[in-house]
C-alpha cells in the first residue's frame, strides 16, 4: 500500500485526541501523519479548533500575488482537470504557492462557504506550520503527493474535511512552485482522489514545458472590476493607478492595435478633451510605468495584455457560468463615466447576469442577489421566486422582494442597480 494513502483500520480521531491531550504524543496513526503532529506541537499549533489560520488582508498585495504566479498560466487545466468534477461532486479545488497562501479555492457553492467557515479561502495560508496537518501544507512541507482524511488533522475544525493534494514543480529548474489540492467529504479520503491530483500536477508540469518562457515583465496583468482605480501589475510592479490613468490603460488595452490621440479622446470623454491635456495625462502616466510600455502614434500598450475582465469572458464563453461569477467582483470601474468604459461595463454585466438569469440554478441566482450590484435586480429576483421550491420561505421572501422591486417604475433597471451598487460601496 502507498504510505501516503491511509489505511483503512486507523482511527484518527481517537489518535487525535489522546495527542490533544498529551502535545507531541502521536501514536496510532501513520507514519508521516504522526510526524506532522509532532512538527505542529512544536510549532505551538493548538489541536482543539480553536487556531485559524491567518489571513492575507492586503487585496492589492494578494491581486499581485496570484496573477504573477506562474501557476496562473495552468489554471485552464486544472479548472478543465479538476473543477468541473468538484462543482458537480460537492468538494472544492484550490491553487496554494510555496508558503501555503491559496491563491485559487473553487467548486461547488455550499462547500465553498462551508470551507470558508474554517478559513479555507483565498488569501489564508494553509502551511503546516500556520495550519496544522493538511494535504497542501504537508505535501509542500515534504515535497511529496499526501492524503490526509478526518482525524488525521491536527486542528479538529477540518475533522469533517478529507483532502489530497501534490506539488507542482519547475519543469525546467525542479523548483517547487506551490500545490494543488482537492478537499471535500468522503469522496476525497479514497485512491482515486489522489490519483487525480498526481496527474493534475503531472500534466501541469507538461503544460508548463511546452509554454514558452517570456522574458521578466513581458506580460501586463490588469485588475479593474469592482475597483474605480485599476491595478496593473508589470515587470515586477504593481501600479495602483488613478482614476484617469485606469480609463486611458482600460481604453488602451480593450483597443488592441492601438488608437490615435482624437480617438482616445472620444473613448474618454463626451466632452472635448483638448489635445494638450490628453498628452499630459499620458506623459504622467508613461513616466509612472516606465519606458517600453506606452506606445505612441498610435497610442497603445506595447505588452501583451491579462486581464481579470478578459477572464470573466472566456468562463462565460466556455459555459462556466458560477467561475465566471466567482470572478467578477463587480462593476468594470464603477464610478468612472468615460464612453469606453461605460459601454464595456454595461456589457460585460449584461453578459454575466444573462447568463445567471438563463442558468436557472437556484445557487447562481442566489449568489447574484446576495451581491450588492444584483440587490435591486427584479428580473433576478422573479427568476429565484420561480426555482425555489413552492411553499418555501426563501421562495416567500424572494416573491416580496420582487414585488416591491416592481413598484419602482420609470427608472431603468440597470440604471437603478448601478447607482444602488455605487451607493453600497461608497458607504
Amino acid at each position: 500500500m502507498d504510505a501516503f494513502l491511509p489505511a483503512s483500520d486507523v482511527d484518527p480521531r481517537s489518535a487525535h485526541e489522546r495527542s490533544a491531550a498529551s502535545p507531541g504524543a502521536a501514536t496510532g496513526v501513520r507514519s508521516i501523519v504522526a510526524a506532522s503532529w509532532r512538527r505542529c506541537a512544536a510549532s505551538d499549533i493548538r489541536p482543539d479548533g480553536s487556531h485559524l489560520p491567518p489571513l492575507r488582508s492586503d487585496p492589492e498585495e494578494l491581486d499581485a500575488r496570484r496573477y504573477a504566479h506562474p501557476l496562473h498560466g495552468v489554471l485552464p487545466l486544472f479548472r478543465d482537470l479538476l473543477g468541473t468534477g468538484a462543482a458537480d461532486d460537492g468538494h472544492v479545488f484550490a491553487v496554494a504557492d510555496t508558503d501555503g497562501t491559496l491563491l485559487w479555492v473553487e467548486g461547488d457553492t455550499p462547500t465553498l462557504r462551508r470551507a470558508e467557515r474554517m478559513r479555507f479561502a483565498v488569501g489564508a495560508v494553509w502551511s503546516e506550520r500556520k495550519a496544522g496537518t493538511n494535504a497542501p501544507g504537508t505535501a509542500l512541507e515534504l515535497g511529496r503527493p499526501v492524503q490526509i482524511v478526518t482525524g488525521e488533522h491536527y486542528s479538529a475544525a477540518a475533522h469533517a474535511w478529507s483532502c489530497a493534494a501534490a506539488p507542482v514543480h519547475d519543469p525546467g529548474t525542479g523548483r517547487l512552485l506551490g500545490v494543488i489540492d482537492l478537499s471535500g467529504g468522503a469522496g476525497i479520503a479514497t485512491p482515486p482522489a489522489l490519483a487525480a491530483v498526481r496527474g493534475a500536477a503531472l500534466a501541469a508540469e507538461a503544460e508548463l514545458a511546452r509554454m514558452p518562457r517570456p522574458h521578466a515583465g513581458n506580460v501586463v496583468r490588469l485588475r479593474a472590476l469592482g475597483r474605480d482605480r485599476a491595478l496593473l501589475e508589470h515587470a515586477g510592479q504593481v501600479h495602483r493607478l488613478s482614476p484617469r490613468h485606469s480609463e486611458i490603460v482600460l481604453a488602451l488595452a480593450l483597443s488592441g492595435q492601438g488608437v490615435s490621440g482624437d480617438r482616445l479622446a472620444v473613448d474618454l470623454s463626451e466632452r472635448e478633451v483638448p489635445a494638450s491635456t490628453l498628452r499630459a495625462e499620458l506623459t504622467r502616466l508613461r513616466a509612472l510605468l516606465g519606458p517600453g510600455l506606452l506606445g505612441s502614434r498610435p497610442y497603445a500598450l506595447l505588452r501583451p495584455v491579462r486581464s481579470d475582465y478578459a477572464e470573466v469572458c472566456e468562463l462565460l464563453a466556455e459555459g462556466r457560468v458560477g467561475e465566471a461569477l466567482t470572478r467578477y467582483p463587480g462593476p468594470l470601474l464603477p464610478s468612472s463615466e468615460a464612453p469606453v468604459v461605460v459601454e464595456h461595463r454595461r456589457c460585460l454585466e449584461q453578459q454575466v447576469r444573462g447568463a445567471v438569469l438563463g442558468s436557472g440554478d437556484t445557487g447562481l441566482l442566489r449568489r447574484w442577489v446576495d451581491a450588492s450590484w444584483g440587490a435591486d435586480d427584479l428580473a433576478a429576483w422573479a427568476a429565484l421566486t420561480r426555482v425555489l421550491p413552492g411553499g418555501s420561505p426563501q421562495r416567500a421572501a424572494a416573491a416580496a422582494r420582487a414585488a416591491a422591486l416592481d413598484l419602482r417604475t420609470g427608472v431603468p433597471p440597470q440604471v437603478r442597480r448601478h447607482a444602488a451598487w455605487l451607493q453600497r460601496s461608497r458607504s
